[in-house]
């Protein structure tokens, strides 16, 4: 039986949670939740001077709205350096490994008189086959003894097989002079220990998998079955930054995206299941795979991803939406809803939801249900009611008083009144919006006196006839 998978996602803690970043991330998950594996998360925080507690948990809460839950606890990479530089000794104490006592001085004048030579500026040390019983009393680093002859070959479930020359590689140092391990040492010492099977990342990685490979090689360990996905990037086709908008994953939380198709556009993004746009996190658990990953980078379109959010809102169960909100005004530092409004914009859902595509939209369609009276009336929605319109809510609002509250029932009230006021429905319809929402562009007029139910609806039509 094969073993179980096991991927994680392995972020530095310098800022927040990027949506690149999210995006390998969601892809780590998917790939170990939809094969009932494990989904580890690894702080990369050696770079102490960089390295914040606020963007450790600025990624957790990023994680944590996007859905993606982990196995075990937050492991910290920085807590594993005795570990790194236990492999690293080893590896010297075997003889795959050196001590090099060049110091930063001689690497540069040897790199500077390569450059003039026109030849290679990889550094050969002179310590790498020097055996001396009395070794220089200064300070050195050790380095990995990588193979100088042949090939290395990452066979990338993505890219397919990348073929480097040995003859590339350089003798990559583990330990610096203080004792301290490199990244690339910690790297591949945490995958092993973790029991990782795929490393699925981001193809600026592609190179270093072969420099990690020598260490994997050199310590008689399996190589993680190794995935490469191509960036993301703009709609110009450039590296997405800050000049094509956001690019905090809680940034679009602010704005008001929805998880579940913030997440649907993030995994198709790069990642194709034949022509579906829009699928439920069920589906995509079940179709992802690393053989729908493309090879070419991936183009960020808000226009699409504002689609797929529209979608997914349509979907998504009334009460979960209203929860999605309240956390989404937290976000954004916005007023939050009473238990009143929240019970309220649950009511509304119903005739609210099929055409938002963000919850900024939701909220503003729902205004009519949250604001309380008397209602105000916007520039637009006074221009309907003039002095015959007050005049007829007023005959309107006692045919109403004893009316069973159903749809069917309203509008054939409401039908019947309109054709004895000799007039369609239509030019009634401009001022009861401006009466129970104060807006002249609302929901149904009927979906608004249902949602607010016949006390309200009754008070507001009294209060604006006047």
């Amino acid at each position: 039986m094969p073993d179980a998978v096991v991927t994680r996602f392995a972020p530095s803690p310098t800022g927040f949670l990027h949506i690149g970043g999210a995006r390998t991330a969601l892809f780590n998950w998917l790939y170990a939740r939809g094969r009932g594996g494990k989904f580890l998360l690894r702080i990369e925080d050696t770079d102490r001077n960089r390295s914040t507690p606020e963007a450790t948990a600025a990624i957790l809460e990023g994680m944590a709205w996007l859905g993606m839950d982990h196995d075990g606890d937050v492991i910290s990479q920085f807590d594993g350096a005795d570990r790194h530089a236990e492999v690293a000794h080893h590896l010297l104490a075997e003889g795959k490994a050196y001590k090099c006592f060049s110091t930063q001085e001689e690497i540069a004048e040897f790199r500077d008189a390569a450059r003039a030579e026109g030849r290679s500026t990889l550094f050969r040390s002179p310590w790498r086959d020097t055996e001396s019983s009395t070794p220089p009393d200064a300070p050195y680093v050790i380095r990995i003894k990588a193979p100088q002859d042949g090939e290395t070959i990452i066979r990338d479930q993505v890219q397919g097989d990348v073929t480097i020359s040995n003859s590339q590689l350089d003798d990559m140092v583990l330990l610096r002079s203080d004792g301290t391990p490199v990244y690339m040492l910690a790297v591949v010492v945490d995958d092993h220990d973790m029991g990782v099977t795929h490393v699925i990342r981001g193809d600026d990685h592609l190179n270093n998998a072969a420099r990690q490979m020598t260490i994997y090689q050199a310590m008689g360990w399996n190589i993680p079955i190794w995935a490469h996905i191509p960036l993301i990037h703009g709609p110009d086709g450039k590296k997405l930054s800050k000049r094509h908008g956001a690019l905090g994953a809680q940034e679009y939380q602010a704005m008001g995206y929805p998880a579940s198709g913030m997440r649907n556009y993030l995994t198709r993004l790069g990642w194709s299941h034949g022509n579906d746009e829009f699928f439920t996190d069920e589906q995509a658990l079940d179709w992802f795979g690393l053989d729908g990953i493309g090879k070419s980078p991936a183009r960020f379109d808000l226009k699409k991803l504002e689609n797929l959010c529209g979608q997914h809102i349509a979907i998504t169960d009334d009460a979960a939406l209203r929860h999605e909100i309240v956390n989404y005004l937290a976000a954004a530092n916005l007023p939050a809803l009473s238990s009143d409004q929240e019970e309220a914009i649950e009511r509304a859902m119903y005739c609210l939801k099929e055409r938002a595509k963000t919850l900024p939209e939701l909220v503003e369609k729902a205004h009519f249900a949250l604001i309380s009276r008397p209602v105000r009336q916007d520039e637009k929605s006074t221009k309907s009611l003039d002095d015959v319109s007050r005049r007829i809510l007023s005959e309107l609002t006692p045919q109403l008083q004893n009316v069973k509250w159903s749809r069917d029932e309203l509008e054939e009230v409401l039908g019947a009144f309109a054709q004895a006021q000799d007039t369609k429905f239509g030019k009634l319809a401009g001022p009861l919006r401006a009466a129970l929402a104060g807006r002249a562009v609302t929901p149904s007029v009927y979906d608004m006196m249902l949602v607010l139910g016949r006390d309200e609806t009754l008070a507001r039509l009294a209060d604006t006839a006047g």
